[in-house]
This record gives C-alpha cells, structure tokens and sequence, in this order.
C-alpha cells in the first residue's frame, strides 16, 4: 500500500484515540460481546467514508510532520 511503518503507527493511535479502534485489555476482557456491535448496510457505508476522510486527514498531517523534521 505504500505507507511506511510511521504513517501506520500515526494512523493507528489516532484512530484509537477518537475510539474507532480500541487497542488494549480487549483479549482479557471476560465481556467480550461487550464490544460487539452491528451495523446496518447504511451504516458500514457511512462509517467506511468517515473513516476514509478522517484518515486521509491524518496521512496530510503525518506528511506535513515528516517533512517538516526532514527538511
């Protein structure tokens, strides 16, 4: 895909931290169906282009930041 090892970790603490992903305790969680969830066809649609845009937004930052330690 092209992105290297730092716009992964970027993108991936930023999607923790606005809660589309959670990280930690979930494997020792005893309530696992706790974090199970549905959503409709609709639904997957609309958070799928959400979270397109959000990490586009982040990609551009994450660009901005490398460039700017690296110039």
């Amino acid at each position: 895909m092209g992105f290297s090892l730092g716009k992964v970790n970027y993108c991936i603490k930023a999607l923790t931290k606005v809660g589309f992903i959670k990280l930690q305790n979930f494997s020792k969680s005893k309530n696992k169906s706790g974090y199970l969830y549905l959503l409709t066809p609709e639904g997957v649609k609309k958070k799928s282009a959400l979270t397109k845009r959000f990490l586009q937004k982040k990609q551009l930052e994450y660009e901005k930041l490398y460039n700017y330690f690296n110039e």
